[in-house]
């Protein structure tokens, strides 16, 4: 664990996707504190990123490029809020001793989710901390592109977005695809991403793109962690070909 003397006391609620990256992003270019460790929460038994879907192997190859280190909250299935706090809280604790005191949100601009954010914090004894708060969505997807970062969309809500979406590079042409209704950082859980590159990655985070699946509204396009040096180049091509589905 990184000693009180080597960080800036700023954990970053880490998913993997665009949102947390451009947290990361804005912070780190409008002061001179920088993130110390980042926090992901997986389900547990499945290991995976809840909503995204995205393997922990995965986030794991992303810390390892970014230099930071990774620590990891498992929950249930659908956890009820009251077990995510315990959880969260028993996470948070060790960092704190270790002079960890702001837990940094890639929030954009629902205000119940800052709410229900501040008030854990609160509880935990922690500051939050939103640098993306009320910024204009589609300059922070633009932002994305144009600094040279990378994504996959790895989950889509069926019923706000076309399964066609799903696996397709966030980039310049899936924006200007999007539906007019749907937000372009997909804010309300239109969408969901995985970052493989970007300006911090000191290696891109080679991946497959396999089946297609998942159950009521929500679908999942499965990523493989690939060894490195036998990367297919499929993302390094933005290759918007869509995955088999099952």
């Amino acid at each position: 664990m990184v000693s009180s003397s080597t960080n800036d006391g700023f954990v970053l609620l880490w998913s993997g996707g665009k949102d947390a990256m451009l947290a990361h992003d804005v912070l780190h270019s409008q002061s001179p504190r920088r993130i110390g460790a980042l926090l992901t929460t997986v389900v547990e038994q499945r290991d995976t990123v809840t909503m995204h879907g995205t393997p922990l192997a995965l986030i794991q190859r992303q810390a390892e490029a970014l230099g930071i280190p990774l620590h990891v909250m498992e929950v249930p299935a659908d956890a009820p809020n009251e077990v995510y706090e315990n959880r969260l809280q028993r996470v948070v604790a060790p960092l704190m001793s270790d002079g960890y005191q702001t837990i940094v949100a890639g929030d954009l601009f629902l205000q119940d989710i800052r709410a229900y954010r501040e008030k854990i914090c609160q509880d935990i004894g922690v500051r939050p901390l939103f640098p993306l708060w009320q910024r204009d969505t589609m300059w922070l997807a633009r932002r994305f592109v144009e600094r040279g970062y990378r994504a996959v969309v790895t989950s889509v809500d069926t019923t706000q977005l076309d399964t066609a979406f799903l696996g397709r590079s966030f980039d310049t042409a899936f924006l200007n695809d999007l539906p007019h209704d749907v937000d372009p950082c997909g804010e309300h859980g239109e969408f969901h991403t995985f970052v493989v590159d970007g300006p911090p990655f000191a290696d891109p985070v080679p991946i497959a793109k396999e089946e297609i699946y998942g159950e009521d509204r929500m679908r999942y396009v499965r990523l493989r962690e690939i060894a490195r040096g036998t990367a297919s180049g499929e993302e390094e091509r933005g290759d918007r070909s869509p995955p088999r589905p099952t």
